[in-house]
Formats: structure tokens, C-alpha cells, sequence
């Protein structure tokens, strides 16, 4: 029986049996009959492969650079590139969603501050019209069981504003806010639970005709402040602004303090 030099690794991972490969230093008899072509063997990464799979030997029994490595190497290069352009790709989203993520944040910091027009800023867009307006009374200026709420419950006073915005992409979109300040902290709680439900009502907000006839109620926001309710709602004026746009309008205006 002739005899074949073998070395061997060892490498055991945590639930894995020891296996075998390569060549043993030591000199020992083993077996020249080459397995079944189509036998499968695990190799230590746990993925099988068939012998079959494997580039063609020479002479001396070393794997030529024919068939199967080359395909094996030019699908590596293939491969790379995909993910080095796909990185690429992932990297510019990543980084304009940093960016918009950015501009709210900081956009939401200066309207807390009361700067307005600098929180529109911070978004890229623009204020184009301002109107405010304030009441003594909500109950005149509300409409369903908010009304009755305000009839049981009434407001110190009503503070409202509208203002239309260009988002610099073309469009154009209203926002209305309403500050409703209540005698007690948890009348305020209490008026703020009730709003935010559908089909309630609201406080008749600044720049629509009839209620609901521009301000639907689809993006909306509250805030509580102890005896102050802020409600803020937007809505298109030109162009297409997207869902996120309007979102981020409410977001920002329902910061704004009181005037």
C-alpha cells in the first residue's frame, strides 16, 4: 500500500465534532482510492460542498487554476463590486436621511424657542404668510363635543394662527395652530384626551372655511403643557407635498409656546 504525506488542523467550535483536513506530517498508510465524486463533506465553516465542485488536480495531485477556480475567482470580484456599489448607495440614503433628521431637530429647538421663521429655515423651507388671531371664549370657536366640553369646562383664552410655508421642492402647504389655555391642569388633560380622538371635534382653526373642509384631521398633532393644549394641524395649498412633509409641519408647529 503506498504511502501519502497528510498534515492536519485542529479547530474545534462549541457544539461541532473535531474534523479533518489537509495533510498529516506524519507518514501514515492511507487508502489511494479517490472518494465517490458526488460524496458530500462538511467543511469547519458548517457549509457543504462535493468533490465534484473542485477544480481538477495535476499530476502530483495539486488543484489547477482551471474551471472551477477561476469561476470562483472571477465571482469574488463580481461579488465585491456589487457590495462596494451597493455600500455606496446605502451610504448616500443613510446619509440624506441624516440629514433630514438633522434639519427637524434642529428645526424643533428653535421652535421651542419661539424663532418661527428660523424653525422653517432649519427644514429648507420658507414662511410666506402669518395670521393670528386671539378669543376671550372657545366655546364660539370649537364645534362637537369639544364644544360641550367647553360649555361644562371654559378656556381661559384661545390664541390661533395660520401660516403657509414652501417647502423649496415647489409645494406649498397651510399650517394652523391653536394654544388653549384651561383654568386647571387637568381640565387641559382632560381636553387634550378628548381632541385627539376621531370624530369629537375640535377647535375651529384659522385659514378654513368650514369645518373640515381643509384641515381634515389626517395630519395632526397635540402637545400637553400643563394648563395648555397645542393643537396643530396641516394641509395642502399647491403643488404635491408628500405625507412626510405634512407630517414634519405639525411636528415642528405644535413646538411653538404660546404668544
Amino acid at each position: 500500500m503506498p504511502t501519502v504525506l497528510r498534515t492536519v488542523r485542529h479547530r474545534r467550535k462549541p457544539g461541532d465534532r473535531l474534523s479533518y483536513s489537509g495533510v498529516f506530517d506524519a507518514k501514515m498508510p492511507t487508502s489511494c482510492r479517490r472518494p465517490a465524486q458526488d460524496r458530500p463533506f462538511r467543511t469547519w465553516e458548517g457549509t457543504e460542498t462535493r468533490m465534484s465542485d473542485l477544480p481538477p488536480r495535476d499530476k502530483k495531485g495539486r488543484f489547477t487554476t482551471r474551471g472551477g477556480v477561476a469561476a470562483v475567482a472571477t465571482a469574488s470580484i463580481v461579488a465585491v463590486g456589487s457590495v462596494s456599489a451597493g455600500g455606496g448607495t446605502a451610504a448616500s440614503l443613510d446619509s440624506a436621511a441624516s440629514q433630514a433628521l438633522k434639519g427637524k431637530t434642529s428645526g424643533k429647538k428653535s421652535a421651542q424657542k419661539g424663532r418661527q421663521s428660523e424653525a422653517w429655515q432649519r427644514l429648507g423651507w420658507r414662511q410666506l404668510k402669518k395670521t393670528a388671531k386671539r378669543e376671550l371664549k372657545c366655546g364660539p370657536h370649537s364645534f362637537g363635543e369639544v364644544q360641550r366640553f367647553f360649555l361644562r369646562h371654559p378656556c381661559v383664552d384661545l390664541d390661533r394662527m395660520f401660516v403657509t410655508v414652501d417647502d423649496g421642492s415647489g409645494n406649498k402647504l397651510a399650517v394652523s395652530v391653536a394654544w388653549v389655555k384651561m383654568p386647571k391642569a387637568s381640565e387641559a388633560a382632560d381636553l387634550k384626551r378628548l381632541v385627539d380622538k376621531d370624530g369629537t371635534g375640535n377647535v375651529s382653526l384659522l385659514g378654513e372655511g368650514q369645518h373640515g373642509e381643509r384641515f381634515t384631521g389626517e395630519d395632526y398633532d397635540s402637545r400637553l403643557d400643563r394648563k395648555l393644549v397645542v393643537i396643530a394641524e396641516s394641509a395642502r395649498v399647491a403643488g404635491r407635498p408628500s405625507e412626510a412633509t405634512l407630517e414634519t409641519a405639525v411636528e415642528i408647529a405644535v413646538e411653538f409656546p404660546a404668544p
